[in-house]
């Protein structure tokens, strides 16, 4: 009995001893953070901006220094096998000519809803058709992209292992063949893979990754909830941070997604001002910025870049937009 008793009491300590060792601040943490923006062409659209207009003003006003930009299927193949990609050759010069790095998504998955982004004429095609159309897709915007000088690396697929949107179940060999297919048409960029940073244990994504990329969002609205506000301390990424190293030593990680607009029961332009407030104020935007600098990964790209500018010219308040400028002059 007397043994049993030790062996548990070590065992314990030994967890205890784990967790406090695992919870520690990776070293590579830093409140140096180099911020960035993502930005939807789609998203911009359908918040009813003049969608160049929106993203020039980003650029030229906020003058972030790296850029997170899905190109999205729909976008560039709204006709089978008749590929445009004007708006993103756009969008692509003009943060060349401001020197800001850039991450181009591909895959199916990309950010915004409904999450999986198919053109019309490919919605009923099978699961294997439209998977054959985007690995055909993916190498048309690699073979496009991959000598930019400004090209930092490519994402492929968006958070791909969490259940999220109008999408299918997650076909895992399929996002290797597509991470091969990058690999092997582009060997000079890194690939990233991202996850949930709270809804996940980042395992699936960081094995494949080149680079890690985690969401950090702190007030959201579930379904049967409400408004949640995660509980969560910084340690609750530097615990996932260090175990993901104990399986990948050196794993680079950065926040692919910080919050920084409202996250409430109905899509974002069809939220009441109100409403948004729920999730949202700007002192809810410094709080965000103020924890993503206690977790410390950089660098961290803001996600609301498209409803700042909504707010600023729809709606008359530059509060978010002058703080994301502020932010990004340091």
């Amino acid at each position: 009995m007397f043994k049993k008793l030790l062996v548990l009491i070590i065992l314990m300590a030994a967890l205890v001893w784990g967790f406090n060792r695992l919870s520690q601040p990776p070293t590579d943490i830093t409140q140096d953070i180099k911020w960035g923006i993502s930005f939807s062409r789609i998203f911009a659209r359908d918040m009813g901006l003049d969608w160049k207009e929106a993203y020039l003003a980003i650029l030229g006003e906020l003058q972030p220094k790296t850029l997170r930009l899905p190109i999205y299927w729909e976008d560039v193949e709204p006709r089978e096998g008749q590929y445009t990609f004007n708006d993103y050759d756009w969008m692509i010069e003009q943060a060349k000519e401001k020197k800001v790095d850039m991450i181009l998504v591909v895959g199916r998955k990309l950010p915004r809803w409904p999450e999986c982004h198919v053109p019309t004429w490919a919605a009923s095609r099978s699961e294997e058709v439209q998977q054959d159309k985007m690995l055909l897709l993916i190498s048309e915007i690699v073979k496009r992209y991959k000598t930019l000088e400004n090209l930092y690396a490519w994402q492929v697929e968006n958070e791909p292992f969490l259940a999220f949107g109008e999408c299918p179940t997650v076909d895992a060999s399929f996002l290797d063949q597509e991470i091969a297919l990058v690999k092997s048409l582009d060997n000079r960029h890194p690939v990233i893979v991202t996850d949930s940073g709270e809804l996940s244990i980042w395992l699936r994504a960081a094995k494949r990754a080149d680079i890690f990329g985690t969401t950090m969002y702190r007030v959201v609205h579930q379904k049967y909830l409400g408004y949640v506000e995660y509980p969560l301390p910084p340690k609750f990424f530097w615990l996932k941070a260090n175990t993901i190293r104990l399986f990948y030593p050196g794993k680079p990680i950065f926040v692919s997604e910080l919050q920084a607009e409202p996250w409430g029961p109905q899509l974002l332009f069809d939220l009441p001002l109100d409403e948004q407030e729920k999730s949202m104020t700007i002192k809810q935007f410094r709080e965000n910025i103020a924890y993503a600098k206690e977790v410390g990964f950089s660098p961290a790209y803001l996600w609301g870049a498209e409803w700042w500018y909504w707010m600023k010219t729809i709606n008359n308040d530059s509060s978010y937009w002058k703080e994301a400028k502020k932010l990004f002059s340091q």
